[in-house]
């Protein structure tokens, strides 16, 4: 099914930078006339509701940054999104859903051969029945390896349990059991010096 149709005449939308999404109504195509894009502040990056500090954030762009992840499900699991807070996938402008996914095949391709993988899998859950447990579109991206799961399917699932337990840490604010500070800053350090 066909979530976005562009007006009747391409060049037409084009001088008006606008497209229909079937259910949300005229949308602007152009961040940079049409939309306030929210900057984060200098120390952190807004994800949703949660704060990510600055240090474990490892490129950015305009429209999009990229952040190491709390609770990997494999060495190099990272996650992209929009600087806007927006909670659905269908609600990013055209310059946007652009930058995020160019910044993530960007981002996926250093990864793959940092991490000397063979593969790549790109993620998004978009809705709270999808499995998205923060509101704030993002991408993950999981470098993968010949046996990293026994069946490859097995990653989503593991995706699930990471994102419950995460949003189980950010909404009850737990010890960390996973990954400290420290070592996501070395990380987030390790992956700058790829860009």
């Amino acid at each position: 099914m066909l979530k976005h149709t562009l007006l009747p005449s391409l060049s037409l939308a084009s001088r008006l930078g606008w497209f229909i999404t079937r259910t949300r109504g005229l949308r602007p195509i152009s961040t940079t006339t049409t939309t306030n894009i929210k900057m984060s502040s200098s120390e952190h990056y807004m994800f949703g509701t949660y704060k990510i500090h600055q240090n474990e954030v490892f490129y950015s762009t305009q429209l999009s940054y990229a952040f190491v992840n709390l609770r990997p499900a494999v060495p190099g699991h990272v996650l992209v999104c929009p600087r806007r807070e927006v909670k659905r996938f269908v609600d990013l402008t055209v310059d946007e859903t652009s930058d995020l996914w160019l910044t993530a095949q960007k981002i996926g391709s250093q990864l793959e051969c940092y991490h000397k993988a063979s593969s790549l899998t790109f993620t998004i859950q978009d809705g709270p029945q999808a499995g998205q447990t923060v509101p704030h579109v993002h991408v993950h991206i999981l470098p993968r390896k010949v046996n990293d799961f026994k069946n490859n399917d097995e990653i989503y699932d593991a995706i699930d349990e990471k994102e419950k337990e995460l949003k189980q840490k950010l909404d009850l604010d737990k010890e960390r059991k996973d990954r400290s500070p420290e070592e996501m800053l070395q990380e987030a350090d390790e992956y700058r010096k790829l860009f």
